[in-house]
């Protein structure tokens, strides 16, 4: 093989091999990024990833609220209305929004123990908004046309 043939031969190997892990890269990047919204139902059916950060939303079961005395940690159950029920825990301030029977997302990742860990307590606003996922549990079609603010999910956080 003529040596211009072999170095040409090498270069464009090396192009492929630095773009082939680019892309691996890029692409193992954004799987680790990936925070899908999981219902109760779906996780009590085992569909929802263990240990991999994920969104959990319901209501807030009512007299589910439980505070430690001593420290920050609160615990809770959100359900589906439907009979799922999933235990939480936070560590932090609650939005001032949160309360029981109110609909809620959280941030976090589900352990073995089925016990949904939050890193972040997110509240809606009024009872006017209601995310589509949060308005199927309840059997109700989402406003269509809100305007909480402009820019904003229609949540507020806490934590």
């Amino acid at each position: 093989m003529h040596p211009k043939r072999k170095q040409r031969l090498l270069v464009i190997g090396v192009l492929v091999c630095g773009v082939g892990l680019t892309t691996a890269l890029v692409l193992n990047a954004l799987n680790e990024n990936i925070n899908l919204f999981y219902p109760p139902d779906q996780i009590v059916a085992g569909l929802a990833p263990i240990d991999q950060r994920i969104r959990a939303g319901g209501m807030v079961v009512e007299g589910s609220v439980f505070r430690e005395t001593g420290s920050m940690t609160v615990s809770f159950v959100i359900s589906d209305l439907a009979g799922s029920n999933v235990p939480v825990t936070f560590e932090g301030i609650l939005p001032n929004l949160f309360g029981e029977g109110q609909g809620i997302v959280a941030n976090g990742r589900l352990g073995a123990d089925g016990v949904f860990v939050a890193s972040e307590v997110l509240a809606k606003h009024d009872e006017n908004y209601m995310p589509a996922e949060l308005a199927a549990m309840q059997g109700r079609k989402p406003p269509m046309g809100n305007t909480v603010n402009a820019g904003s999910n229609g949540y507020s956080a806490g934590g």
